[in-house]
């Protein structure tokens, strides 16, 4: 049994910025940065400023201080350190994670295990991306030029945390499900969608079985960043195996940018579930359950470069709101 329910887990605040793409784009975000540097000298300061400024904001709203039981998150970056250089002095406990862009929900479902056991009084999930960052560790850096394959997404910029409670609020962490690890043979790293569709098909699956739940429970099924391809394959993979139709679905990646903006498939990166969640999914009073399913592609480019294929993972989240 990979699925959980929980009786009294609670978003109870929630911060993000997004970067200066995204802030041309579809949503309207809390927070927003006019260029990629931040007033920093290295992009990598950047990166780590934003997730400053983000938990930094949490803290003091609600007057924190060093009372935070433990901060669980993680990045993009070898050894995820900009989530590490974030938390240097903060005497705060920390649980680094990776599971590439599927992250955010990872370190919710760890958080909201902890306080169902009743192990804590309150975590934050943090995450960040950083689009000239992850381009050039996982691609290539765009000063180089190299063009993209029109399937690719584009890494997004942005970082998000929350504060999750017991305390009650008007949106509760109400289950999730662990994914595991899926691998459909596929070796280009620019294909991203296709590689974790079959992942996100069959983390959906496990959820409603083992929740014994159907499609329409949900007001809204939202994926992490399949991008425009991915997600189609991701329809065709759970009609086709599953017999599902889903009304009510979309992409997150896919509805970031306008088309003019010419981001390929869309955004990715562990920021994407976030910026919509707290961005457009909590802001429409018509989504009172929602399934986040966030996908992660599990690769590095040491092992795409030994010709090895490219394994993902989804881990599913529901959320309830009572606004």
């Amino acid at each position: 049994m990979s699925s959980f329910k929980y009786d009294n887990v609670y978003i109870k605040d929630y911060e993000t910025i997004a970067g200066p793409e995204e802030k041309k784009g579809n949503l309207t975000y809390q927070n927003t940065i006019d260029d990629y540097y931040f007033g920093e000298e290295r992009i990598e300061d950047a990166e780590i400023k934003m997730q400053n400024i983000c938990l930094t904001n949490i803290t003091k709203r609600n007057k924190l201080n060093n009372k935070i039981d433990v901060i669980v998150g993680g990045d993009l970056l070898n050894q995820i350190s900009i989530t590490s250089y974030n938390l240097v002095n903060r005497n705060i406990p920390f649980l680094g994670m990776y599971n590439a862009c599927a992250t955010f929900n990872e370190s919710l479902l760890t958080i909201a295990n902890m306080l169902d056991k009743d192990l804590i009084k309150n975590g934050v999930a943090i995450t960040s991306s950083h689009s000239l960052n992850a381009e050039r560790q996982y691609r290539f850096p765009v000063e180089y030029g190299s063009p993209k394959k029109a399937y690719t997404t584009v890494t997004s910029t942005g970082a998000a945390c929350c504060l999750l409670t017991k305390e009650k609020t008007d949106i509760k962490i109400e289950s999730s499900t662990i994914g595991t690890v899926v691998d459909y043979g596929i070796k280009d790293a620019s294909n991203m969608g296709a590689v974790m569709a079959p992942s996100a098909a069959h983390t959906l699956h496990n959820h409603l079985k083992e929740l014994k739940r159907d499609l329409n429970y949900y007001d809204v099924i939202v994926t992490g960043d399949l991008g425009k391809y991915g997600s189609n394959l991701f329809l065709k993979l759970i009609e086709e195996e599953y017999n599902y139709i889903p009304k009510n679905y979309f992409d997150a990646s896919s509805i970031m940018y306008k088309e003019n903006q010419k981001m390929f498939q869309g955004g990715s990166g562990p920021v994407v579930v976030p910026l919509v969640l707290f961005n457009k999914l909590l802001k429409e009073k018509s989504n009172k359950k929602i399934l986040i399913l966030a996908t992660g592609a599990l690769h590095s480019p040491l092992m795409v470069n030994l010709k090895k294929s490219i394994p993902a993972i989804t881990h599913a989240i529901s959320i309830e709101v009572t606004l």
